[in-house]
């Protein structure tokens, strides 16, 4: 077993206060709006027999979030609902009577004037404020930490945004977003929560969930999935998803497992210490999963994965490249999915479980065995195009 830890969490079920967040009525008014948005359709959903018998599971579908607005990844989700909410408060206007040719309009535009909206990003979530920014005719600034992948940053600027790698860590970078947010009058998009700071990354998380409702579209009339993996850096993807199926499947709701790189595992350590406190990762973070290297949990998401995750992991890039190989050279006739390091985690850490002798006892925890049903979420695609190579020429 390579740099693997695992915590079973003492969680106290999903009937709590903090699951309205997630409601299913939230995620269908955000479906809603990036519904009206050019290019908008439901990603795929994979059925991975193969794997799966590989395996030793029932079942195991991948969500393929590399398709969703020609962005390559999910993250164009949150930050758009959270920047249309945001202009029609401005505008004066109900979201709910808002579409996007609404809020692209010339009229509309010259109502609400300039903005600017600022974020700190490890890649994809920046690249989807930017792409929102311009489709609505607006500014974007994008900061992003210490040792970020110029690619990342060429298709950030390829937008129209104003970004730049600054020599600090990733929360670093959103306390300077925020620092640049109150010091010029701009909108601080950014999906971590802290005091007097909730509206927006609320809206992030609601603006996510649209992935989860069109996994439940395909679901709802098929075996549910028994176990959900799921890759977390602040924890805001995860408790979206988790969230949602909380709210619509009840008692049903698939065994949850976190997944986080063990140079930031925030949410890990705050679920093993299980003392009430949140608690951070600090310095430097150069796991190649980049879009996860946050080294402190939104506030918000805790309370929802404390609420419904029933195990969270610590591991080494070896997983994530193991997904990498796993999802880009399929076994018997699976489709090939390009799987970035943060998106493909998840397959790598459920072949860990499976197949590592060290691990099962904790397979057994689980309940995972050759009826179980697996959902995996791989979140973005080759987003670093020379690592991917790289990973995929490997044995």
């Amino acid at each position: 077993m390579k740099d693997f830890s695992y915590v079973l969490h003492q969680y106290e079920g999903t009937t709590v206060p903090s699951l309205s967040l997630t409601a299913p009525y939230q995620a269908e008014c955000a479906r809603r709006f990036h519904s009206t948005i050019p290019g908008y359709a439901p990603t795929p959903l994979v059925a991975l027999d193969g794997l799966a018998k590989t395996l030793g599971v029932g079942k195991i579908w991948m969500k393929d979030e590399s398709h969703r607005f020609g962005l390559n990844a999910f993250k164009s989700l949150g930050g758009s609902w959270a920047m249309a909410n945001y202009l029609a408060k401005r505008a004066g206007m109900a979201i709910q009577t808002v579409d996007f040719a609404k809020l692209s309009e010339p009229e509309m535009r010259e109502e609400i004037g300039d903005v600017t909206f600022v974020t700190a990003t490890d890649g994809n979530h920046g690249r989807g404020v930017a792409w929102a920014a311009q489709m609505l005719g607006q500014r974007a600034v994008v900061f992003m930490p210490k040792g970020s992948a110029q690619e990342r940053l060429e298709n950030i600027r390829a937008l129209g945004a104003d970004a730049e790698i600054l020599e600090m860590n990733y929360d670093d970078c959103v306390r300077h977003a925020n620092q640049m947010a109150e010091e010029n009058g701009w909108v601080l998009v950014q999906d971590t929560a802290w005091d007097g700071y909730e509206e927006i990354p609320a809206q992030i998380i609601q603006g996510y969930m649209t992935l989860a409702a069109e996994i439940a579209d395909v679901l709802q009339g098929e075996d549910k999935p028994t176990h959900l993996f799921l890759q977390a850096g602040v924890g805001s993807f995860a408790s979206a998803v988790v969230g949602y199926f909380a709210c619509l499947w009840g008692a049903e709701c698939p065994i949850t497992v976190i997944v986080e790189p063990t140079q930031a595992d925030c949410n890990y350590r705050t679920a093993k210490a299980n003392d009430g406190k949140i608690h951070f990762v600090t310095g430097e973070m150069n796991s190649m999963m980049a879009g996860l290297c946050c080294g402190e949990p939104c506030t918000l998401s805790w309370m929802i994965l404390d609420a419904c995750a029933y195990a969270f992991i610590s591991c080494g890039d070896d997983y994530a490249a193991r997904g990498m190989r796993l999802l880009g050279r399929p076994v018997h006739g699976d489709t090939a999915i390009v799987s970035g390091e943060s998106g493909a985690v998840g397959a790598g850490v459920l072949e860990g479980i499976m197949t590592e002798p060290a691990l099962a006892q904790f397979r057994q925890e689980l309940g995972l065995d050759a009826t179980s049903r697996v959902l995996l979420i791989s979140t973005e695609g080759d987003t670093d195009q020379e690592n991917y190579r790289r990973i995929l020429a490997q044995d």
